[in-house]
């Protein structure tokens, strides 16, 4: 029969086998997440306000209106 480490070994590969398909989904945001918090940690050390967000390609940005009613990025 198995043993506790083999059927441990099949319950790895059977989970990475169904989740394949999100693994580069979840890579992706885990990278977008690091950029992001690492930005923000140096614009607090260099005790700047942060500047305007960056534009990742893929991302939908809506304009935001200003007060005077015209549209801006």
């Amino acid at each position: 029969m198995f043993g506790l480490s083999e059927l441990a070994v099949i319950l790895i590969v059977v989970i990475a086998v169904l989740a394949a398909k999100k693994l580069p989904e979840l890579a992706r945001s885990a990278g977008k997440s690091a950029r992001i918090l690492k930005a923000e940690a140096k614009a607090m050390n260099d005790g700047q306000p942060t500047a305007q967000p960056r534009v990742i390609p893929g991302e939908t940005v809506t304009p935001k209106a200003t007060d005077d009613g015209k549209q801006r990025r």
